[in-house]
Protein backbone atom coordinates (compact mmCIF):
# COMPACT_ATOMS: atom_id res chain seq x y z
CA UNK A 1 0.00 0.00 0.00
CA UNK A 2 1.26 3.39 -1.01
CA UNK A 3 0.10 6.31 0.54
CA UNK A 4 -1.40 9.11 -1.60
CA UNK A 5 0.29 12.26 -2.25
CA UNK A 6 -1.61 15.42 -1.42
CA UNK A 7 -1.46 18.60 -3.51
CA UNK A 8 -2.66 21.35 -1.51
CA UNK A 9 -4.72 24.27 -4.09
CA UNK A 10 -7.06 27.05 -3.15
CA UNK A 11 -10.26 27.56 -5.36
CA UNK A 12 -12.54 30.94 -5.43
CA UNK A 13 -11.91 34.66 -5.63
CA UNK A 14 -10.03 37.46 -4.11
CA UNK A 15 -12.60 39.10 -1.54
CA UNK A 16 -15.39 35.95 -1.03
CA UNK A 17 -14.90 32.65 0.77
CA UNK A 18 -11.89 30.42 -0.41
CA UNK A 19 -11.83 26.79 0.17
CA UNK A 20 -8.40 24.51 0.02
CA UNK A 21 -8.90 21.78 -1.49
CA UNK A 22 -6.42 18.50 -0.37
CA UNK A 23 -6.34 16.83 -3.53
CA UNK A 24 -5.63 12.97 -4.12
CA UNK A 25 -2.98 11.99 -6.60
CA UNK A 26 -3.54 9.59 -9.48
CA UNK A 27 -1.85 6.47 -7.34
CA UNK A 28 -3.32 3.00 -8.17
CA UNK A 29 -5.66 1.65 -5.62
CA UNK A 30 -8.75 -0.48 -5.14
CA UNK A 31 -11.85 1.47 -4.62
CA UNK A 32 -14.35 -0.11 -1.76
CA UNK A 33 -17.59 1.97 -0.35
CA UNK A 34 -18.18 2.67 3.06
CA UNK A 35 -20.81 -0.35 3.28
CA UNK A 36 -17.54 -2.61 2.15
CA UNK A 37 -15.44 -1.45 4.90
CA UNK A 38 -17.78 -2.44 7.43
CA UNK A 39 -19.14 -5.28 6.48
CA UNK A 40 -15.38 -6.45 6.23
CA UNK A 41 -14.60 -5.19 9.44
CA UNK A 42 -17.43 -6.58 11.27
CA UNK A 43 -15.64 -9.17 12.59
CA UNK A 44 -12.48 -7.13 13.64
CA UNK A 45 -11.00 -6.26 17.34
CA UNK A 46 -10.29 -2.78 17.82
CA UNK A 47 -7.16 -2.94 16.54
CA UNK A 48 -7.67 -4.72 13.52
CA UNK A 49 -10.36 -1.96 12.64
CA UNK A 50 -8.07 0.96 13.24
CA UNK A 51 -4.98 -0.39 10.70
CA UNK A 52 -7.80 -1.68 8.32
CA UNK A 53 -8.94 2.22 7.88
CA UNK A 54 -5.68 4.01 8.12
CA UNK A 55 -4.80 1.34 5.30
CA UNK A 56 -7.51 1.75 3.10
CA UNK A 57 -7.54 5.94 4.01
CA UNK A 58 -3.93 6.36 3.19
CA UNK A 59 -4.42 4.53 0.18
CA UNK A 60 -6.84 6.79 -1.52
CA UNK A 61 -10.15 5.23 -0.05
CA UNK A 62 -11.81 8.80 1.34
CA UNK A 63 -14.40 10.88 -0.52
CA UNK A 64 -13.27 13.14 -2.38
CA UNK A 65 -16.06 15.71 -0.53
CA UNK A 66 -14.20 15.66 2.73
CA UNK A 67 -10.66 17.07 1.07
CA UNK A 68 -12.77 20.13 0.05
CA UNK A 69 -11.89 22.00 3.31
CA UNK A 70 -14.22 24.71 4.82
CA UNK A 71 -12.69 28.08 6.20
CA UNK A 72 -13.61 29.35 9.60
CA UNK A 73 -12.70 32.90 10.77
CA UNK A 74 -12.10 33.12 14.29
CA UNK A 75 -11.28 36.70 15.48
CA UNK A 76 -9.29 37.50 19.76
CA UNK A 77 -8.41 40.74 21.39
CA UNK A 78 -5.19 40.71 22.53
CA UNK A 79 -6.11 42.19 26.78
CA UNK A 80 -2.65 44.10 26.79
CA UNK A 81 -2.82 46.04 23.55
CA UNK A 82 -6.56 45.85 22.53
CA UNK A 83 -5.52 44.86 19.17
CA UNK A 84 -7.96 42.59 18.02
CA UNK A 85 -6.27 39.37 16.05
CA UNK A 86 -7.48 37.45 13.01
CA UNK A 87 -7.27 33.81 11.74
CA UNK A 88 -8.60 31.88 9.54
CA UNK A 89 -8.01 27.86 9.47
CA UNK A 90 -9.58 24.99 7.33
CA UNK A 91 -11.48 22.08 8.64
CA UNK A 92 -12.83 19.10 6.78
CA UNK A 93 -16.74 19.32 6.52
CA UNK A 94 -17.99 16.15 7.98
CA UNK A 95 -16.06 13.24 10.31
CA UNK A 96 -13.12 11.05 8.58
CA UNK A 97 -14.68 8.02 6.52
CA UNK A 98 -13.93 5.82 4.34
CA UNK A 99 -15.75 5.21 0.77
CA UNK A 100 -16.78 7.10 -2.33
CA UNK A 101 -18.99 10.19 -2.73
CA UNK A 102 -21.83 8.01 -3.68
CA UNK A 103 -21.05 5.50 -0.86
CA UNK A 104 -18.65 6.41 2.45
CA UNK A 105 -19.01 5.97 6.28
CA UNK A 106 -18.32 7.50 9.16
CA UNK A 107 -15.39 5.46 10.88
CA UNK A 108 -14.53 6.45 14.59
CA UNK A 109 -10.77 5.81 15.37
CA UNK A 110 -8.31 5.63 18.57
CA UNK A 111 -6.41 8.72 18.72
CA UNK A 112 -3.45 6.84 17.45
CA UNK A 113 -5.23 5.93 14.21
CA UNK A 114 -6.10 9.66 14.27
CA UNK A 115 -2.82 11.21 14.17
CA UNK A 116 -1.24 8.73 11.73
CA UNK A 117 -4.08 9.83 9.44
CA UNK A 118 -3.20 13.83 10.27
CA UNK A 119 0.52 13.69 9.92
CA UNK A 120 0.19 12.03 6.16
CA UNK A 121 -2.48 14.55 5.19
CA UNK A 122 -0.49 17.68 6.63
CA UNK A 123 -3.03 17.95 9.42
CA UNK A 124 -4.24 18.07 13.20
CA UNK A 125 -6.73 17.71 15.24
CA UNK A 126 -8.74 20.36 16.95
CA UNK A 127 -9.23 21.73 20.41
CA UNK A 128 -12.07 22.66 22.47
CA UNK A 129 -12.76 25.86 21.18
CA UNK A 130 -12.05 24.73 17.68
CA UNK A 131 -15.05 22.29 18.03
CA UNK A 132 -17.08 25.09 18.99
CA UNK A 133 -16.73 27.44 16.53
CA UNK A 134 -16.74 24.67 13.68
CA UNK A 135 -20.72 24.38 15.21
CA UNK A 136 -21.12 27.67 15.35
CA UNK A 137 -20.42 28.38 11.91
CA UNK A 138 -21.61 24.87 10.78
CA UNK A 139 -24.46 25.16 7.87
CA UNK A 140 -25.95 21.68 9.18
CA UNK A 141 -26.73 21.27 12.78
CA UNK A 142 -28.04 17.78 13.67
CA UNK A 143 -29.26 16.23 17.20
CA UNK A 144 -27.11 14.10 18.67
CA UNK A 145 -28.46 10.43 19.04
CA UNK A 146 -26.99 8.76 21.79
CA UNK A 147 -27.08 4.53 21.82
CA UNK A 148 -26.58 2.84 25.26
CA UNK A 149 -25.38 -0.83 24.03
CA UNK A 150 -22.48 -2.41 22.39
CA UNK A 151 -20.96 1.31 22.00
CA UNK A 152 -17.64 0.31 20.63
CA UNK A 153 -18.64 -2.44 18.67
CA UNK A 154 -18.32 -2.18 15.35
CA UNK A 155 -22.27 -2.77 13.66
CA UNK A 156 -23.37 -0.14 16.46
CA UNK A 157 -20.69 2.61 14.51
CA UNK A 158 -22.08 1.08 11.01
CA UNK A 159 -25.96 2.05 12.68
CA UNK A 160 -24.67 5.21 14.10
CA UNK A 161 -23.40 6.10 10.63
CA UNK A 162 -27.02 5.28 8.42
CA UNK A 163 -28.92 7.19 11.35
CA UNK A 164 -27.27 10.25 10.70
CA UNK A 165 -27.40 9.83 7.14
CA UNK A 166 -31.24 9.66 8.03
CA UNK A 167 -31.18 12.62 9.75
CA UNK A 168 -29.29 14.56 7.11
CA UNK A 169 -31.71 13.72 4.51
CA UNK A 170 -28.73 14.78 1.74
CA UNK A 171 -28.16 17.81 3.06
CA UNK A 172 -24.92 19.69 1.82
CA UNK A 173 -22.03 21.51 3.69
CA UNK A 174 -20.26 21.64 6.95
CA UNK A 175 -22.02 19.11 9.24
CA UNK A 176 -22.06 19.11 13.16
CA UNK A 177 -23.90 17.86 16.39
CA UNK A 178 -23.29 14.81 15.30
CA UNK A 179 -20.30 13.44 16.72
CA UNK A 180 -17.67 13.84 19.90
CA UNK A 181 -14.60 15.09 18.60
CA UNK A 182 -11.22 13.66 19.62
CA UNK A 183 -9.40 16.63 20.50
CA UNK A 184 -5.98 17.77 21.51
CA UNK A 185 -5.91 19.29 25.00
CA UNK A 186 -3.65 20.52 27.90
CA UNK A 187 -5.24 17.64 30.45
CA UNK A 188 -3.43 14.86 27.98
CA UNK A 189 -0.04 15.60 30.20
CA UNK A 190 -1.86 16.85 32.78
CA UNK A 191 -3.89 14.40 34.48
CA UNK A 192 -3.71 11.21 36.74
CA UNK A 193 -3.48 8.47 33.96
CA UNK A 194 -1.21 8.55 31.18
CA UNK A 195 -2.10 7.31 27.80
CA UNK A 196 -5.97 9.17 27.32
CA UNK A 197 -8.12 9.99 24.74
CA UNK A 198 -9.37 13.36 24.93
CA UNK A 199 -12.93 13.95 23.55
CA UNK A 200 -15.23 17.04 23.61
CA UNK A 201 -18.56 17.90 21.91
CA UNK A 202 -21.68 16.48 20.35
CA UNK A 203 -23.63 19.79 20.92
CA UNK A 204 -27.18 19.96 21.49
CA UNK A 205 -29.26 22.46 19.18
CA UNK A 206 -29.11 24.83 22.18
CA UNK A 207 -25.47 25.23 21.35
CA UNK A 208 -24.10 22.72 24.71
CA UNK A 209 -22.19 19.99 24.12
CA UNK A 210 -23.79 16.71 25.70
CA UNK A 211 -19.80 15.62 26.20
CA UNK A 212 -17.67 18.21 28.39
CA UNK A 213 -13.42 17.77 27.95
CA UNK A 214 -13.22 14.45 28.88
CA UNK A 215 -9.88 12.42 29.57
CA UNK A 216 -11.54 9.58 30.91
CA UNK A 217 -10.90 6.60 28.59
CA UNK A 218 -7.60 4.92 27.71
CA UNK A 219 -5.99 5.82 24.47
CA UNK A 220 -6.96 2.87 22.32
CA UNK A 221 -10.97 3.22 23.46
CA UNK A 222 -12.98 4.62 20.02
CA UNK A 223 -17.01 3.84 19.55
CA UNK A 224 -19.67 4.99 17.92
CA UNK A 225 -20.47 8.19 19.10
CA UNK A 226 -16.62 9.31 18.46
CA UNK A 227 -15.32 11.57 15.44
CA UNK A 228 -12.02 12.53 13.94
CA UNK A 229 -12.38 15.81 12.42
CA UNK A 230 -8.74 17.05 9.82
CA UNK A 231 -8.04 20.57 10.37
CA UNK A 232 -5.08 21.77 7.79
CA UNK A 233 -2.22 22.52 9.62
CA UNK A 234 -1.13 25.63 8.51
CA UNK A 235 -3.31 28.56 9.30
CA UNK A 236 -3.59 32.31 8.34
CA UNK A 237 -3.13 34.94 11.18
CA UNK A 238 -3.38 38.44 10.32
CA UNK A 239 -2.87 38.01 6.50
CA UNK A 240 0.36 35.34 7.44
CA UNK A 241 0.84 31.57 7.03
CA UNK A 242 2.00 29.98 10.21
CA UNK A 243 2.14 26.41 11.50
CA UNK A 244 -0.71 25.37 14.05
CA UNK A 245 2.16 24.33 16.78
CA UNK A 246 3.66 28.26 16.58
CA UNK A 247 0.05 29.42 17.20
CA UNK A 248 -0.25 27.56 19.99
CA UNK A 249 3.66 28.25 21.53
CA UNK A 250 2.60 32.17 21.06
CA UNK A 251 1.32 33.64 24.10
CA UNK A 252 -0.49 37.19 22.11
CA UNK A 253 -2.42 34.84 19.47
CA UNK A 254 -3.25 31.05 20.96
CA UNK A 255 -6.20 32.08 21.81
CA UNK A 256 -7.68 31.73 18.47
CA UNK A 257 -7.64 29.07 18.27
CA UNK A 258 -7.49 27.51 21.96
CA UNK A 259 -9.71 28.33 25.01
CA UNK A 260 -6.82 26.48 27.51
CA UNK A 261 -4.44 28.26 29.83
CA UNK A 262 -1.42 26.16 28.11
CA UNK A 263 -2.06 24.98 24.71
CA UNK A 264 1.35 22.68 24.78
CA UNK A 265 -0.25 19.44 23.43
CA UNK A 266 -0.32 19.42 19.82
CA UNK A 267 -0.48 16.11 19.10
CA UNK A 268 -1.09 12.36 19.94
CA UNK A 269 2.18 10.41 20.48
CA UNK A 270 2.41 7.27 18.30
CA UNK A 271 4.62 4.58 19.87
Amino acid sequence: MRPFILLLFFIGCIGCGKKLVLQKSNSSFVPITGEQFFKNAMTMQWRQRDSFAVKEILAGNIPSFLLKLIPINVTAKDTITGKVNRATYYVMPDYLSVGTNQNWARTPLTPIAAQLIADSLQCFLPTRKMVNDIYTNAAIKLSPVPMYIHRDSTVTMWQHHLIIEGQRKQKKGLIAGIKKDVVISDLLTRSAKTNRVAIYGWHLPDGKPIQPLYTGHVNWYADYSHGIRLIYRKIKVNGNWMDYTKVMENPVIRNLITDESIGDVFRYEIK
